[in-house]
């Protein structure tokens, strides 16, 4: 005689709608805490590593080459002559500060976010071992364990770092039941991917629409 399955994940359903929050036995205490992969970034960092080295590397030769009694290259002379002429509120000067600042706030947003949303982070059980699953891969469990539902036609599947839409159509059965089952499913599914922080799950089902004769 098998045993009954017992839920994997337990959720909580709200009042007014078939939405769904993962309860206190679902959080990271249970297989290890596992953060978000950051992104490497190798052209943005590679891209600014020879800017700041050409760039540095030509200013410090023209300085010692001055220090060295020879005049300054001409574009450091340019350079100083076009500055001493520009007001700090003409056109040309505040586009150029304005996309300069543009440009560094976009380098410490890529230095302090971790990036790679795509990537949801899996229960670390072994600590040595880190693990993810994509985004789009995730989405494609959870439809598939939707179509097996008896009664589901279609389902459309946005899966969220932090929450879960399934959206389905049913053709037959009493759409109450078929979300009923659906909730079991997918509740289920989301356990089942191991992932370090299950997100919230909301469930809509609905008919299809009536063909026009």
């Amino acid at each position: 005689m098998s045993e009954p399955v017992r839920p994997v994940l337990d959720l909580d359903q709200s009042a007014s709608a078939a939405a769904y929050h993962p309860g206190p036995g679902s959080k990271d205490g249970e297989g290890g805490k596992g953060g978000r992969f950051w992104s490497v970034r190798r052209v943005p960092a590679g891209l600014v590593a020879l800017v700041v080295l050409g760039g540095s590397g030509l200013l410090l030769y023209d300085i010692a080459a001055v220090r060295a009694g020879r005049p300054a290259m001409q574009w450091r002379r340019a350079l100083a002559a076009d500055l001493a002429k520009w007001r700090l509120d003409e056109p040309g000067v505040l586009a150029a500060a304005a996309v300069a600042m543009v440009i560094g706030v976009g380098l410490i947003v890529l230095a302090l976010t971790p990036g790679l949303r795509s990537l949801l982070p899996m229960r670390r059980d072994v600590a040595s071992v880190r693990a993810g699953i994509e985004r789009e891969a995730a989405a494609f469990v959870l439809r598939d364990r939707a179509m097996e539902v008896s009664g589901v036609q279609s389902v459309r599947v946005r899966m969220g770092r932090a929450k879960v839409s399934v959206r389905a159509q049913s053709h037959f059965r009493e759409l109450d039941d078929v979300r009923a089952d659906l909730d079991a499913s997918l509740a289920a599914a989301i356990g089942e991917l191991g992932l370090a922080r299950p997100p919230a799950l909301t469930v809509h089902v609905g008919r299809p629409p009536a063909k026009k004769r």
